[in-house]
Order: C-alpha cells, then sequence, then structure tokens
C-alpha cells in the first residue's frame, strides 16, 4: 500500500516541477544561478585575468601557463566546463610551440593535461581521462613533482572508480596518500582518505571505511575548508547510511548540505542529495526521498548541459582530426628523413669502400714492395755467400795443395782429392739457385768441405759426426752452406795454431719437437788466444761471414713460429785452461 502511495505522489509531484523547469522559474535553481554567476564575477577571477594580460604584454611563456591554469581551474571549480576547457587548450597549444621546454613548462604541461582529464572524469569519458593522466604522471615523475603525482594518482584513482576497477583506484588513492605523506599536505591527505573510504563503502567494507572516516573527521574540522568538510561530512552520513544507523547518516548528511548550499559546489551537492534520497527511501519517507532525487537530477542537468557536452565532443573530434594531421604530417617527414638517410647512407658506403680499396691497393704495393725488398736481400746474401764459399784464397789453397800431389807424383792422391774438390764446387754452385736442402745433403757437403781443408793439414783434423738416432736428415730443411763459416772459424781461429792432435766434431740433437741443435765442437786453442794471435797481425781482414750467417738464419726463421738461436761456449780442462770452443746452432722445425 505504502509503495502504491508512492508511486501516486511521484506522478504528481514530476508534473509541477517539468513545468517548472519548462518555465525556467524554479526556485532553488535561480538560487544555483545567482551564486554561480556572482562567483563568475569575483574578484579572484577578475585579478587572474588582469595578471593574464600583464604577462600577455612581457610575453613571460611560464607565467601565461601558470595563469591559465589557475584559470581554468576556477571555472571548472564552478562546473563552466567549456570555460575550464578553453584555458587548459589555449595552455597546451601555447607549449606545443616551445622548443626547449624546461621543468616548469613541463610542470605546466601536467596540470593542463590533468585538469582536462579530471573535466572528461565528470563528462563520464573515463577511457580518455585515464589516457591524459598516464601522460600527466610520466611527465610529472620524469620533472619528480610528488605534489603532481599525488594529484594525477588521486585523479587516476577516481577514473578507475567510476568504471568499477575498485582494486586499481584504491591502489591509486593509496599512492596519491603516500605521496601526500611525504609533502605532509594535510589537506589533501583528508582528500586522499575520504577517496579511499568511498571505495570501501562501495566494496561493501563499511567498518573499514567508517574507521579511514572517523581518523579525518577532527582534522578536517580543524582545518575548516568547507569543501573538503562538506565531502567528509557526505562521507561520514553515506557509511552510517550504509550501515543502518540513520540519525547518523541524516545528520552528517545534513550538515555536508548545508555547507554545500553556502558554497554552491554542485558535485558537492548531487552526491548529498542522491545519498538523502536513498536515506529517505531506506526510512520509507518517500516524499522527501522523491523531493532530493528531483534536486540532484536539477543540480546534474544544470552541470552539464547538452551544450557543454557537444562542446567538449567537438573539441574532443577538432584534438583527434588535428593528432591525425599531426601523424600524417609527422610520417611525412619521417619517410623524407628516411630518404635523405639512405642517400647518405649509401653515398657513405661508396665513398667507405673507394677508401677501402684505396687503402688496400696501398697496403698491397707497400706489401709487395717490401716483398721485393726481402727478396732482393736474399738474393744479395745468397750472392754474397757465395762469394765468401768461393773466397779466392780458399780455392787458391786447395788447388795448390793438390797441385803438390801431382807434382810428388801421387796420382792416386791428387784424383781423389781433385774429384771431391770438383763435387764440393758443384754443390757450392748448385746452392746459390735454392733456399733450403736437407739437412743430408749440408753434412754431405760439410764432409767435402772438410776434406779439402784437410790437405793443408796433412789430414790431421779429425772430423767426427755424431747424428742422434731420432732423426730423419731428409726431412729437416736448413739453409744451404750454412754451417760451413762455423766449420771454417773452428779450422783457421782454434785449430791451425793448436799443436799436436786436433779434433772437429759435429753434432745434432733433436731437443725438442720444434727445434734440433747442431753443435760444432774443436779442442783448439780458444777464442780468447786466438783473438790475442790475430790482434798481434799486422793485416787483419774483416771476417763477414758469421754476421751473413746470422742474417741468412733470420731470414729462414721467419717463415716458423719459433726464432733460431746461437751460442758460443768456451771450453777449459781442469785447470782452467782452454781446451777449444763449442758452438750451439738451434734452428727451428715447425
Amino acid at each position: 500500500m505504502k509503495i502504491i502511495s508512492f508511486i501516486i505522489f511521484l506522478f504528481f509531484c514530476t508534473i509541477p516541477i517539468c513545468l517548472a523547469q519548462k518555465n525556467g522559474d524554479s526556485f532553488f535553481l535561480n538560487t544555483v544561478s545567482k551564486k554561480e554567476a556572482a562567483f563568475f564575477k569575483s574578484k579572484k577571477i577578475a585579478k587572474l585575468k588582469a595578471a593574464l594580460k600583464q604577462v600577455s604584454i612581457v610575453k613571460n611563456n611560464a607565467e601565461t601557463l601558470v595563469i591559465l591554469n589557475k584559470l581554468g581551474n576556477a571555472y571548472n571549480q564552478q562546473d563552466n566546463i567549456r570555460e575550464a576547457l578553453n584555458y587548459h587548450q589555449e595552455a597546451l597549444d601555447i607549449i606545443a610551440n616551445i622548443k626547449s621546454k624546461n621543468n616548469d613548462i613541463k610542470r605546466s604541461a601536467s596540470i593542463a593535461i590533468r585538469s582536462i582529464a579530471t573535466i572528461y572524469i565528470s563528462l563520464k569519458q573515463y577511457e580518455r581521462a585515464l589516457g591524459l593522466l598516464n601522460q600527466s604522471i610520466i611527465i610529472q615523475k620524469e620533472i619528480g613533482n610528488i605534489s603532481g603525482l599525488a594529484s594525477s594518482y588521486q585523479q587516476r584513482g577516481i577514473a578507475y572508480q567510476k568504471i568499477g576497477n575498485l582494486d586499481k583506484a584504491l591502489a591509486d588513492f593509496k599512492k596519491s596518500l603516500g605521496y601526500n605523506t611525504l609533502n605532509k599536505d594535510k589537506l589533501v591527505m583528508i582528500i586522499c582518505h575520504n577517496s579511499i573510504a568511498n571505495v570501501l563503502i562501495i566494496k561493501g567494507q563499511y567498518k573499514a571505511a567508517h574507521t579511514c572516516l572517523v581518523e579525518i573527521q577532527t582534522l578536517a574540522e580543524d582545518i575548516g575548508n568547507s569543501d573538503i568538510l562538506s565531502k567528509v561530512y557526505s562521507s561520514l552520513g553515506w557509511v552510517f547510511l550504509k550501515l543502518k544507523e540513520d540519525k547518523k547518516a541524516d545528520y552528517y548528511l545534513k550538515k555536508s548540505l548545508e555547507i554545500g548550499l553556502k558554497d554552491t559546489n554542485l558535485s558537492n551537492l548531487e552526491n548529498c542529495y542522491n545519498h538523502l534520497s536513498e536515506l529517505n527511501k531506506q526510512t520509507e519517507n518517500y516524499k522527501a526521498a522523491l523531493n532530493y532525487y528531483q534536486k540532484s537530477i536539477e543540480i546534474a542537468k544544470k552541470r552539464f548541459n547538452d551544450k557543454d557536452i557537444r562542446y567538449v565532443n567537438s573539441l574532443i573530434n577538432k584534438c583527434d582530426i588535428e593528432v591525425s594531421a599531426n601523424k600524417i604530417k609527422s610520417l611525412a617527414i619521417e619517410n623524407k628523413i628516411a630518404k635523405i638517410k639512405n642517400i647518405r647512407n649509401r653515398n657513405i658506403l661508396i665513398i667507405v669502400l673507394m677508401l677501402l680499396a684505396f687503402f688496400g691497393f696501398l697496403l698491397y704495393s707497400t706489401y709487395r714492395q717490401r716483398l721485393l725488398k726481402n727478396e732482393k736481400q736474399i738474393l744479395l746474401l745468397e750472392q754474397e755467400a757465395l762469394r765468401i764459399q768461393m773466397n779466392p784464397h780458399f780455392v787458391f789453397n786447395a788447388l795448390n795443395s793438390i797441385k803438390l800431389y801431382i807434382i810428388n807424383n801421387e796420382q792416386k792422391n791428387a784424383v781423389y782429392y781433385l774429384n771431391k774438390f770438383s763435387k764440393l764446387i758443384r754443390k757450392i754452385l748448385e746452392s746459390s739457385t735454392v733456399k733450403e736442402v736437407t739437412l743430408s745433403e749440408e753434412l754431405k757437403t760439410m764432409n767435402l768441405y772438410m776434406s779439402i781443408e784437410n790437405i793443408r793439414f796433412s789430414n790431421a783434423i779429425k772430423y767426427i759426426e755424431n747424428i742422434s738416432e731420432d732423426i730423419n736428415l731428409e726431412r729437416i730443411k736448413v739453409p744451404p752452406l750454412i754451417l760451413q763459416p762455423f766449420l771454417e772459424n773452428a779450422i783457421w781461429h782454434g785449430l791451425s795454431s793448436k799443436i799436436g792432435s786436433k779434433k772437429l766434431e759435429i753434432s745434432v740433437v733433436k731437443i725438442a719437437k720444434e727445434f734440433i741443435k747442431i753443435e760444432i765442437e774443436d779442442n783448439g786453442i780458444g777464442r780468447k788466444e786466438a783473438l790475442r794471435i790475430k790482434s798481434n797481425k799486422t793485416l787483419n781482414r774483416k771476417s763477414i761471414g758469421i754476421d751473413l750467417t746470422k742474417e741468412r738464419l733470420k731470414n729462414f726463421s721467419t717463415q716458423f713460429q719459433n726464432e733460431y738461436s746461437l751460442v758460443y761456449t768456451d771450453l777449459f780442462d781442469e785447470n782452467k785452461k782452454a781446451k777449444g770452443t763449442k758452438v750451439s746452432l738451434k734452428i727451428p722445425l715447425h
């Protein structure tokens, strides 16, 4: 019966309200309109507009942006969406034309973006609002603006709350509270607590919401900000409504309404009327419930009329068109840049290839010249070696010794040594045409050489060859006639002046996988005595045989990883008397 009475009452009450709306003589609306008009003419907005004119004259972009955002926020607080959007959009247009943006400019950009997002939330354009708030948060993080981050997270929490994503809303409100705690901003901390409480009420956690609101009630009353206090009282009334404590709910909601009517905050009034309508419905006072519900509808219509919504939609479309045009323009520029870069890269590649070809040719020419120089040096060394091996004194002495055999009618010896001499000369001549010979060939040549040299000493020099059994002489390569200078030195500086037995021994051993060692040992007078005898001679010939041999060994070793080594060792008996010299030659195999 009560429900039927309420429906009949609703029908009769709706007719006069509709007529009042049509004729435009609703007392409540007239009251709100007067207060709103009075606010637009307030000194605050007038001062901001005057300041805007001043900074426009001096062309101070930073100050201009601050004032534009303040004007936008002032109009938004009074729900004049069109003016609010105009001022914030003007700020963004100025920022778009600034090439070098400092932190102050970036801060103004984030404020304008966040403020437009707040308007989108009020117009229920939640997805657009979230996109803008994400942009604002990125900028605020970049410049490290804690208060800006707190505000952006607060607004994003509201957007998430409106689309029903309560967990994300609660997380953002808590982030905002955390940043505000760092700033120790009590007023904004109250707003955060109030927002958290509202989410908890929607989630059905009424006791937790009540605890949250009680914590800030006294603080809100002490601060005395009427707008914030109205919101806290409204939330307290709402939570008591859900807890079925109707008297307390009525008390706080009416206190909130009283403050809201004085300040004419339309969004607070709309929420308060909705809660009072729900409270009176809960207490079965349907007439009052209907009255409060109708007032909330009137407030909503006043806040956002069709013209405002159409204006915002046209502004959104305009922005979308501009964004699309800018994207097309940006893509065209990027394509042009890409073409220029491709041409530049192609030219760079051609230049690099040409430079590489030039330097390659230069390096090859240098290498070729060095190679020719080395080959020429090797040829000169070989010619010099041949000249030394074909020493006129050696040839003369050898032939002279053979001649003595002929004179003495020692035909057999003469033929024997003449045959050896011819073989030796042939070996020497053949060696001038090759770079390497086997160690076996080298030792045979040295045997011939010793046979000829020994003629002058009446074969008194005992020549011995000791070859290690694990060495394959046919596989080891050495420069031709490389041992001859060492044998010659041993004979003429060590053995020629020695009285008594004369011995010259060549030993070949493999000391490692990579090396063989050739030792030439004589039992002559030693290097010290030989040097003394040489210094007493009136005519000294400079011997270049050993130096030339070292150069040949050095060139020979370049084809291997390892180097050759040459060591002279003076030999002494038990009485420290010189008993000969040993030459150790280490030749690489790999």
